[in-house]
């Protein structure tokens, strides 16, 4: 596998820039991905899917591939990738059959094409997995000190790139690494199923990707990222580490039309791990999550954080559904993440049977090492929930932000959320400036001021600074 160093720079777009490409999306359409079912927003080209990667066709079998789940496809999958190298593109196409193979590059130009009944299938033995440098912005692997093993599909410094196909899977074959990192046999971090870096122009679509050693799909400052129709699987307990889709320091994300069931968060976005985030300093920004059904027993539908030290700003998420889960959506971070969390919308929320709604902390104290910087204070600011409706929720919201990091500028319309059993103190605060506008049920807490639908300042909050949290419920 080869090994990079990152030379990407910075990559800004503006807020307004943003939510007119946003309203611009919802107008035009045009076709992508490889598939007549697919398609992507067009506006601004800002979320763009790119050229069909590559138009000569290449057939894994005529590489030496042999489906029978027995015989190792590594050299095959590296011969064909380099065939589609030295023609300038093409499409790899991989048939029915089980392909039991060790980690593989991809390459530009390039289309991955799993047709049904097709599974590549992930080596069990870690020392067929090679070792790579720590990603620059989390210090060092994130469970070991030192190196980390790649992904099994693994990319970097590409550009057109899709992997697709008539739902075929990627199966890591997870159980054996989670239960070795349980019984702390590995030596190394854990490496992804999928793992895309430093890239462009990356089209994921009609796929199932399940039990990845450790994050299932991880873009890492990448732009210009498509993940339609795609389906994650892991099971809920006892698969640890095992988010669904993980981007982090990237630009231009649009995820939609997912179902994923794993054992940690659906959707986590990161932009990098304490001072080595910060020093790094790629933020995520510019990011779409729409029309998701999660389910994670152990964590939360859709995160942000806890490494986000790079900066998260202009997310949208809506159409999402979450379902027996222990959060539904959260934002975390804490003292020496440094970075900010800002401009963050989510509409069209519904919970069902989660144990807390909505959550934003401020205490999430898990650092890369002791050199961290406790002056490093994170800003969460300007986040929106609106259009939110529940049924059997333990505690619909929990904002906690503390007297050092303040949690300004929030704002709840249109909330209704069922209660699992009818409590007091169920809309939790400390530390929170914000409002909320015309009906929310339960009733919210004091630190916000209360508007009616009309925008008329109704009652304006005397206690910002007050804290009511009660975590026995």
């Amino acid at each position: 596998m080869e090994i990079f160093s990152s030379s990407s720079g910075r990559y800004c777009v503006g807020l307004t820039v943003f939510w007119a490409a946003l309203v611009l999306s919802a107008l035009y359409w045009r076709p992508g991905g490889t598939s007549p079912s697919a398609a992507v927003p067009f506006g601004l080209g800002i979320f763009r899917a790119g050229a069909p990667a590559g138009t000569a066709e290449f057939d894994l079998r005529d590489f030496g591939g042999t489906g029978n789940g027995v015989a190792v496809n590594t050299r095959a999958f590296g011969l064909a990738v380099e065939a589609i190298r030295r023609r300038g593109g093409g499409r790899l196409n991989v048939g029915a059959g089980t392909w039991l193979t060790g980690p593989f590059n991809l390459t530009s130009h390039m289309t991955l094409f799993l047709a049904e009944g097709a599974v590549i299938l992930g080596l069990e033995d870690e020392t067929k997995w090679p070792l790579m440098p720590p990603l620059p912005s989390y210090g060092y692997g994130r469970e070991h000190k030192g190196p980390r093993y790649g992904s099994l599909i693994h990319g970097q410094h590409l550009k057109n790139v899709v992997i697709t196909g008539h739902n075929g899977t990627i199966d890591g074959q997870g159980r054996a690494w989670w239960t070795k990192h349980r019984r702390r046999l590995l030596n190394y971090t854990r490496g992804p199923l999928v793992q895309i870096m430093w890239s462009e122009d990356i089209v994921i679509s009609n796929i199932t990707l399940q039990n990845s050693p450790f994050w299932t799909l991880h873009p890492y400052v990448c732009r210009n990222v498509t993940i339609s129709g795609v389906t994650i699987l892991a099971p809920v307990l006892e698969a640890p580490n095992t988010d669904g889709i993980d981007p982090d320091s990237c630009e231009n994300v649009l995820i939609e039309n997912c179902y994923i069931s794993v054992g940690d968060d659906g959707v986590a976005i990161k932009s990098g791990w304490d001072q080595y985030g910060i020093r790094y300093g790629r933020p995520s920004t510019d990011i779409v999550i729409r029309n998701l059904t999660v389910r994670s027993v152990l964590s939360a539908g859709v995160s942000i954080g806890s490494e986000m030290s790079g900066g998260v700003s202009n997310v949208l998420v809506e159409d999402l559904r979450v379902w027996d889960s222990r959060r539904a959506v959260r934002i975390k971070t804490a003292r020496g993440r440094g970075g900010y969390v800002r401009n963050v919308t989510y509409r069209d929320l519904r919970f069902d049977r989660v144990r807390v709604g909505i959550v934003v902390t401020t205490t999430y104290n898990e650092h890369a090492d002791g050199g961290f910087d406790p002056a490093a204070l994170p800003l969460v600011e300007n986040i929106t929930f609106s259009g939110v409706r529940g049924r059997d929720v333990r505690v619909p919201v929990r904002i906690h932000g503390s007297e050092d990091i303040p949690i300004r500028g929030v704002t709840v319309r249109d909330m209704s959320v069922g209660l699992h059993v009818k409590r007091k103190h169920v809309f939790q605060c400390s530390y929170v400036e914000g409002r909320v506008v015309g009906p929310v049920s339960p009733e919210p807490c004091a630190n916000l001021d209360v508007y009616d639908e009309a925008g008329r300042l109704v009652k304006q909050s005397s206690s910002q600074n007050a804290t009511d949290m009660d975590y026995d419920l």
